[in-house]
């Protein structure tokens, strides 16, 4: 069974890319309806064993899910402290998720799972095949996350270094995430069940 890890900044701080289409309150909002929809998946994918959140901040996480705090590193150097915690806690398998994967379900999460199983390694890119929005690592080695640019590239080539096998997977709930105002106008159109208030 997997840990699975979601990532989320201090929620003020989230997704100041759509600071002119929302309101700071509808903002926070969306920010947390969306962290609730990715704990789901998470909650009820067969695979999961633990989820912790690792974030400078508790906010509205629920009381059962521990919180890893953020150190101030970066996104990159706090996962990798948080992936070494969960190896000394004795998890071997890890999924890494972000906070703004709205439409992303527990057969998502256990087809990400199940596929990596097979080289140790799992990279669902985001739409555009560049970046990464979710990964499954099986190596009792320290992983270098490499978040940000290019990071789809990066971080298989961190897996090939590692001697691991990485497998590509394409699920529609792992590809879309909300970073530009075009990203939430799709959201809003859709069948996702929250209504952002003014």
């Amino acid at each position: 069974m997997s840990c699975a890890l979601i990532a989320i900044k201090g929620r003020s701080q989230c997704k100041s890319r759509l600071a002119e289409v929302l309101a700071p309150a509808q903002r926070l909002q969306l920010v947390r309806s969306m962290l609730d929809s990715v704990i789901s998946a998470a909650r009820n994918a067969r695979t999961v064993r633990h989820i912790l959140i690792v974030s400078p901040e508790r906010d509205c996480v629920p009381g059962d899910i521990a919180v890893l705090a953020d150190t101030g590193c970066g996104l990159n150097g706090s996962l990798s402290a948080a992936h070494m915690t969960l190896q000394d806690l004795g998890c071997q398998e890890v999924v890494v998720l972000p906070a703004d994967l709205p439409h992303v379900t527990a057969k998502d999460i256990d087809d990400m799972v199940r596929i990596g199983r097979s080289g140790g390694f799992a990279i669902a890119p985001d739409a555009a095949g560049i970046g990464t929005n979710a990964l499954y690592i099986r190596s009792p080695q320290s992983f270098s996350f490499r978040f940000g640019p290019d990071s789809r590239r990066l971080h298989l080539e961190q897996a090939l270094n590692l001697g691991l096998n990485p497998q590509v997977v394409q699920r529609a709930g792992l590809q879309f995430d909300v970073d530009s105002p075009d990203d939430l106008i799709n959201l809003l159109e859709s069948a996702w069940p929250t209504h952002l208030q003014a």
